[in-house]
C-alpha cells in the first residue's frame, strides 16, 4: 500500500507532540516544516517513514520542488533497498536534475555497501571505468593496470599494500576529454583510494574497527561519482580520474613494518604502521597527477580515524595549503548543503615524519600528533608544490556503522555535489 505525504507550513496538531515534525490522517501522512533547518527536517522526517516500515510513498501536495524531494531522498533508504517513492509532477529541468542526482547518489552508496566479497580491487576499477565511460563513449578513455605490471609500471605504493591478497591490486587510469583535442589541459585530476578492504595488515585491526572497513574504498566511489555528475551535467573541462585499489590483508606475501618503499620519484618511505595503508597507496596517484601539470589535483579517501574523531560522520575533512582553492570547495559544500570542515595543515606537519632509514616514515611519530594534518602532510610530499592546486579530502562522512535520525546505516553519498560544483565551476 502506498502512503502519500504531503508538505505543510502549519504547525501539527498538539495530540501529535509539541514542535511534531510528523502527522497522519487517513489520507497519509504530512511533514510540518519549522521556519528553519528545512531540507533537514524534510530529511528526517523521511527518515522516520522508512524507520517505521513504510515501504513505498507518494510525495503528494503542491509544495514538492527539487530540493525537498532531494533532502526526503536522502533520508527515506534502507540498508536493504527495499523501499520505493513516487515522486511529484516538476517541471522537465528539474526532474532531469533529480534524476542525475539519485543515479549517481544510488550507485556510489550501492556500491560502497556491498561486501569486500563482491568489489574486488578489480572491479571496482572496472566498474568505476564502464559507469564513466557510458555516460560519454566517445570522450572517454581508460586502462586498469593490475598484478605484477603495477610493480613494473612504478605503481609501488599500491602494489605493496596488495601484494598480501590474492585478489590483485588495480589502478585506474581514466581520461575524460570532452574537448576532441589530444594534446588539451587538463583542469583537474581525482584521485580515489580503493582500498575494498582493510583488514590493518600485520597492525591488524580490532574486530570493531574491521566490520566497516568494506567502505575503505568509499574515497575512490565518491571520486568516481562526483566525475559522473559532472559529466551528466555536460562539463566541458578535461579530467582525469586515477584510482588506486587493493586488499589490504595478512599472508605471507604482506608488506611489515620496517619495509622501505622506493616511490618512482626517488621518495622513500618506511613502513612503521601497515593499517597507514591509505597514503602508500594514494602517494601513486599523486606522483602521476603532478606529472600530468593538471590545474588542480583533488584526492578523497576514507584516511584517518583521527579526521572522523574530529568530525564524526556529519562533516568531510578538508586540507590543503592552498586557501583559495579550500575557500571554493566549502563554498560548493554550503551551496549543496553537504557537510565539509577545515582542518590544519602547516609546515609543521610536514617536519612530523622522520625516518631513520629512508626520507618519510608513513606515519607521524611522537605523543598527541594531529593524525589528520600529519597523513596530509605526508601527501603532500609527493607534489612538486602542494601549495598550489591541491586539497585533501579525508571522508568522514562517507560511510556509517549505525543509522542516525537523518541517515539510514551504510554509505551516504555525502561529498558528490560538492565535487561536482568544483568539476563545473568555469
Amino acid at each position: 500500500m502506498t502512503m502519500k505525504v504531503s508538505l505543510t507550513k502549519m504547525t501539527a496538531s498538539p495530540q501529535w507532540g509539541e514542535n511534531a515534525l510528523l502527522s497522519f490522517n487517513d489520507k497519509g501522512a504530512t511533514i510540518h516544516l519549522p521556519q528553519d533547518h528545512l531540507f533537514d527536517s524534510v530529511q528526517r522526517a523521511a527518515r522516520k517513514l522508512a524507520v517505521q516500515g513504510i515501504k513505498e510513498v507518494e510525495l503528494a501536495g503542491k509544495n514538492w520542488d527539487l530540493e525537498f524531494c532531494w533532502a526526503f531522498a536522502q533520508g527515506y533508504r534502507t540498508s536493504k533497498g527495499d523501499i520505493n517513492v513516487n515522486w511529484p509532477k516538476l517541471s522537465e529541468k528539474d526532474e532531469t536534475e533529480l534524476d542525475m542526482r539519485l543515479t549517481v547518489s544510488s550507485w556510489e552508496r550501492n556500491l560502497i555497501n556491498k561486501s569486500a566479497e563482491e568489489i574486488s580491487p578489480e572491479q571496482l576499477a572496472s566498474r568505476a571505468a564502464e559507469f564513466i565511460a557510458q555516460l560519454s563513449p566517445d570522450h572517454v578513455n581508460y586502462k586498469v593496470v593490475k598484478g605484477g605490471d603495477l610493480r613494473d609500471a612504478g605503481w609501488v605504493g599500491t602494489y605493496t599494500v596488495g601484494r598480501g591478497s590474492h585478489r590483485k591490486p588495480a589502478v585506474l587510469r581514466l581520461d575524460y576529454n570532452p574537448t576532441g583535442k589530444k594534446d588539451a589541459p587538463i583542469d583537474t585530476i581525482l584521485i580515489g583510494k580503493g582500498i575494498t578492504f582493510d583488514s590493518g595488515g600485520y597492525c591488524l585491526k580490532p574486530a570493531h574497527y574491521m566490520d566497516s572497513m568494506k567502505s575503505d574504498m568509499g574515497g575512490a566511489a565518491l571520486a568516481t561519482a562526483s566525475l559522473a555528475l559532472a559529466v551528466m551535467k555536460g562539463v566541458k573541462k578535461r579530467i582525469k580520474l586515477v584510482l588506486c585499489c587493493a586488499e589490504n590483508m595478512v599472508s605471507s606475501k604482506s608488506f611489515v613494518l620496517g619495509d622501505i618503499i622506493t616511490y618512482r620519484n626517488g621518495t622513500s618511505v618506511e613502513v612503521m604502521n601497515t593499517d597507514a595503508e591509505g597514503r602508500l597507496v594514494l602517494a601513486d596517484g599523486l606522483i602521476y597527477a603532478d606529472e600530468q601539470k593538471a590545474k588542480n589535483i583533488i584526492d578523497c579517501a576514507t584516511l584517518t580515524g583521527a579526521a572522523k574523531a574530529a568530525l564524526g560522520n556529519d562533516y568531510h575533512a578538508i586540507l590543503g595549503f592552498d586557501q583559495h582553492l579550500v575557500d571554493k570547495a566549502l563554498k560548493a559544500a554550503k551551496s549543496v548543503n553537504e557537510g565539509m570542515w577545515q582542518l590544519p595543515l602547516d609546515d609543521i606537519h610536514r617536519n612530523m615524519l622522520p625516518s631513520n632509514f629512508a626520507d618519510l616514515s608513513n606515519v607521524a611519530s611522537g605523543s598527541y600528533t594531529p593524525g589528520a594534518s600529519t597523513a596530509a602532510a605526508f601527501l603532500s610530499h609527493f607534489l612538486t608544490d602542494p601549495k598550489k592546486g591541491w586539497i585533501h579530502l579525508d571522508c568522514s562522512a562517507t560511510y556509517r556503522k549505525t543509522p542516525s535520525d537523518k541517515w539510514a546505516a551504510g554509505a551516504t553519498g555525502v561529498g558528490i555535489r560538492t565535487l561536482s560544483e568544483l568539476l563545473l565551476e568555469k
